[in-house]
């Protein structure tokens, strides 16, 4: 529960710490309009001129350095306080917690389709349990979208050609909008989505079931793991930390990668599709600018599941 959210009010705990950031910048900035108002008008009202007909001198202000120092100082300590608050909260959006669930979103012209980790996917609708961490990776297949999901506070958008994401932790159960929040066509207006939180014995009879249901699907990291060997990618890569052809893949995603041009990039989901698509853009340092570009062969489903393996290739 938010210093000033009352309980219920978001779906997640980071709904209520939103809320909060918010409230809190209305409250200062409410309190401070009111008090240089009502001064503006007490002082209008007292220091109007009475008679139309007396010449009045207007008095020779020289200054007051305690009040010129007070309305420096307490607004600057309001103004960091802010900084800080938002920035913690800001902070607690962007960094999922260890083992959230991935799960991968695709916009298109004009719906979003959602690919689970044991394979399944679905268009519109998204399932997860209450209380669980679960992370989106979001992409677009066609145009600027924008995921937003208006009970959790939280709105990401989707770029075609590249990797975004957010997380959320549903603290009750329930089902919630998706909308699109990026104009993105003539059918923006009716591109949304569920999400449905469900107690954690109702999702794992309904993803039981619905795995059954689908008996073709393979789990996202397993086709990625038959989509390296098959592309040919253990010729010039090893998974035991050998360096061959090229760089290890063992341990590659979130690592510090130094390349050629003496600059250093995180080895993220951007990373490794770009290492796929245009290997030869950035070349890590040690090896030559060989690799073949798999634009032509691999689907963006492919990608994202090779990307998926590689994260868990310890």
């Amino acid at each position: 529960m938010s210093l000033f959210t009352p309980s219920g009010a978001g779906a997640s705990r980071v709904a209520g710490e939103i809320d909060s950031v918010f409230i809190f910048i209305t409250l200062v900035g409410l309190f401070f309009f009111l008090l240089t108002q009502g001064f503006l008008i007490y002082f209008a009202i007292k220091y109007r001129r009475r008679k139309r007909e007396e010449e009045e001198e207007t008095p020779y202000i020289t200054g007051h350095t305690l009040l010129e120092w007070v309305w420096i100082v307490i607004p600057t300590i309001l103004v960091m306080v802010m900084f800080a608050y938002g920035f913690k909260v800001y902070r607690d959006i962007r960094m999922p917690p260890p083992g959230a669930t991935e799960i991968n979103v695709t916009g298109k012209q004009w719906f979003f389709e959602f690919k689970y980790p044991d394979g399944r996917s679905a268009i519109n609708e998204v399932r997860i349990p209450v209380g669980k961490p679960v992370k989106f990776i979001l992409t677009s297949r066609d145009v600027i979208h924008s995921f937003y999901l208006p009970d959790f506070r939280i709105k990401q958008d989707l770029l075609p050609g590249a990797y975004t994401y957010l997380w959320l932790q549903p603290e009750k159960t329930g089902t919630f909008d998706i909308f699109c929040a990026e104009y993105c066509g003539v059918g923006h207006s009716i591109m949304r989505a569920k999400l449905v939180v469900m107690g954690q014995q109702e999702y794992d009879a309904w993803a039981g079931g619905a795995v059954a249901a689908a008996p073709g699907a393979v789990p996202t990291v397993a086709r990625g793991k038959k989509l390296v060997e098959d592309s040919g990618c253990l010729a010039c890569h090893s998974l035991d930390g050998t360096a061959k052809v090229g760089p290890t893949l063992k341990g590659i995603y979130g690592r510090k990668v130094g390349l050629t041009d003496g600059k250093t990039v995180i080895a993220d989901d951007n990373y490794l599709r770009e290492s796929l698509l245009e290997p030869n853009t950035r070349v890590v340092k040690g090896f030559q600018p060989v690799m073949p570009t798999f634009k032509q062969t691999l689907k963006e489903e492919d990608i994202a599941a090779i990307i998926a393996y590689l994260k868990t290739v310890k």
